[in-house]
């Protein structure tokens, strides 16, 4: 019953987040330009998929990933696993014995953004627009690697208790440098992969990370330390999706370079 109920009253929740898009895309439709909504059946349909697949998707997450997630999180934390996994000095704990969380980070990073619909649904756009050119597995592995790297560098920062701002200045700086020598077509598509990691499926177990470990580390504050993870999630997939097109576009030159060479020698 109690499951029933979840359902139920998450279903609800959906319906009122939903409706304002539908208002607002059938009241364009209709008052602005005027048309009828073309195979209006089929429209309808989709929205009822939506708002069911939306409420299973949901409360999977909260009924098995979100309470999963955390527990990992408050045990790899937990100094007495560390302390039992490395040969810490004394009861002083350093940022080398904290591997495993910097693993474990890495890794949720990855899985997640793997999994995040949003990225897939970018990723098919991308793909489709591009005329195949940009690769839906390509973008969506080049973005799990940046969300990896970042939320274990961010972890790390965590665990060191160095300030968030000199990360980020630091790397926005490595993000201006990367924008001056990346394809033009590649840029406005890194910066929006960004933006789309940070969505249902990442954000609650990252954020759960980041205050486990914020909680747990003597010294640190879960308010003040705990978040900023996200920000990591946020900025390091520009830079792993705009060094994807430029490995890309070496490696095209290199091709076509090997192929000019192989011609001229069977010229000669």
């Amino acid at each position: 019953m109690e499951l029933i109920r979840h359902l139920f009253s998450t279903g609800l929740s959906t319906i009122a987040d939903v409706l304002p898009i539908a208002a607002i895309i059938f009241g364009f439709q209709l008052f602005v330009l005027r048309e009828r909504i073309p195979n209006l059946k089929s429209v309808l349909t989709g929205f009822v998929y939506v708002l069911i697949g939306l409420t299973l998707f949901l409360v999977g997450l909260e009924e098995a990933l979100f309470p999963a997630g955390k527990l990992m999180a408050q045990q790899l934390t937990d100094p007495e696993f560390i302390r039992g996994s490395v040969a810490a000095v004394g009861d002083a704990l350093r940022w080398q014995d904290y591997a495993w969380v910097y693993l474990f980070a890495a890794a949720i990073g990855f899985s997640t953004t793997i999994a995040e619909p949003s990225l897939i649904a970018v990723a098919i756009k991308a793909n489709q627009v591009s005329g195949g050119a940009i690769s839906v597995w390509g973008l969506r592995i080049a973005v799990a690697i940046g969300v990896a790297l970042g939320i274990a560098l961010g972890a790390y920062r965590i665990v060191s208790g160095t300030p968030l701002h000199y990360y980020i200045i630091a790397g926005y700086i490595v993000v201006v440098v990367q924008t001056l020598f990346a394809p033009r077509m590649i840029i406005a598509l890194a910066y929006d992969s960004g933006g789309v990691t940070t969505s249902t499926v990442t954000v609650p177990l990252v954020a759960a990370l980041g205050l486990g470990l914020a909680s747990t580390i003597p010294g640190r504050s879960a308010l003040l330390d705990g978040f900023g993870l996200i920000a990591f999630a946020s900025l390091f997939p520009i830079m792993s999706v705009i060094a994807y097109a430029q490995l890309g576009e070496w490696w095209m030159k290199q091709q076509i370079q090997q192929a000019k060479n192989e011609h001229t020698d069977k010229q000669d």
